[in-house]
């Protein structure tokens, strides 16, 4: 497990090692047995090991006896809890693991485990949002989406800028789009953008945001604001990524589609006004489809309406704009 691999890891505070002329390494310093470093030391070696629950045994006594000295806070408890919270999720309990990464989190923002213990429930979340259950009784069958979403979330307000924060804004965002939640994703997808814009997730992130707000578009009798958006988001796409645009079909043919609905949204709109004889509202709006949307069949369509009423084109009106 990843988990392990990285708690595996050599500890400042437990041992000290350099490498020797053959380029083996020599062990320099070595915890006294029954020490703080030597629990700590022996913890992250049953880890190794793939021994957890010895890991989690010897850590957590260490632990509690620490946490019943009052008035004081020893300098090995961030790696204490960490290593606990690793010992959990090495047996498959990563849930009740959170509560030693927030700790580490929250009551030692200034120490080396800060960080790690970030990265660590961003992987958490990662994979409850993946579809991994919760564990209740020893079975895993809690829906557990929820907590995948907040941890997500705390990362990036937690390292705003980061590239744990980076991967936890895109994690989060292809979760909302897999789900088809469009609004949720479009949104997801362009605070990553304005977070992270020389991101390497930056095309994937502009390609799928145009996918999102196209989709949100339901047809020409709903609102069409969102096919305004994506003609923005795809002409915007194509100046950055010419060839990749041209692959995803991100180029004129879809902007031509893109405004023809648009111009039929536009038409119906003008329909719902003439069954209520609204005729001022029924001519504005045909006549605004008429501009916007020149070439469109919806445009000609409008045009054939206001000649058969007599109605004429209204200029545009001019805005002064003072010096």
């Amino acid at each position: 497990m990843a988990v392990l691999a990285v708690a595996a890891g050599v500890s400042a505070q437990s041992k000290e090692s350099r490498l020797d002329e053959n380029g083996e390494w020599l062990t320099t310093r070595q915890p006294v047995e029954g020490s703080d470093e030597w629990a700590i030391a022996r913890a992250r070696q049953d880890l190794a090991d793939d021994r957890g629950g010895a890991a989690w045994a010897t850590i957590d006594n260490w632990i509690k006896a620490n946490d019943r000295k009052l008035g004081t806070t020893s300098p090995l408890m961030a790696e204490a809890l960490l290593v606990r919270g690793d010992a959990l999720a090495a047996q498959g309990d990563e849930y009740n693991a959170l509560y030693d990464y927030e700790r580490v989190i929250k009551e030692f923002p200034a120490s080396e485990e800060f960080v790690v213990a970030i990265e660590r429930e961003l992987d958490i979340g990662v994979r409850y949002l993946g579809g991994m259950y919760r564990r209740f009784l020893g079975i895993r069958v809690l829906d557990a989406t929820d907590i995948g979403e907040e941890l997500l979330i705390r990362v990036q307000e937690r390292l705003p800028g980061s590239r744990v924060a980076e991967r936890a804004g895109i994690e989060l965002a292809d979760y909302y789009y897999a789900q088809r939640d469009l609004s949720l994703s479009a949104t997801a997808y362009e605070l990553f953008l304005e977070n992270y814009r020389n991101s390497q997730y930056s095309m994937k992130a502009m390609q799928r945001r145009v996918y999102a707000t196209i989709a949100q578009f339901k047809g020409p009798k709903y609102d069409g604001s969102k096919l305004l958006d994506a003609q923005i988001l795809v002409k915007r796409f194509e100046s950055l990524y010419p060839a990749q645009a041209h692959k995803a079909g991100l180029d004129e043919a879809l902007l031509a589609r893109l405004d023809e609905s648009a111009g039929l949204s536009k038409l119906e709109s003008a329909k719902w006004y003439l069954r209520r004889s609204d005729s001022p509202g029924a001519r504005y709006t045909l006549q605004r489809l008429i501009e916007d949307h020149p070439q469109t069949a919806a445009a000609r369509t409008a045009m054939q309406i206001m000649d058969d009423r007599k109605w004429t084109m209204k200029a545009p009106r001019r805005v002064e704009v003072k010096p």
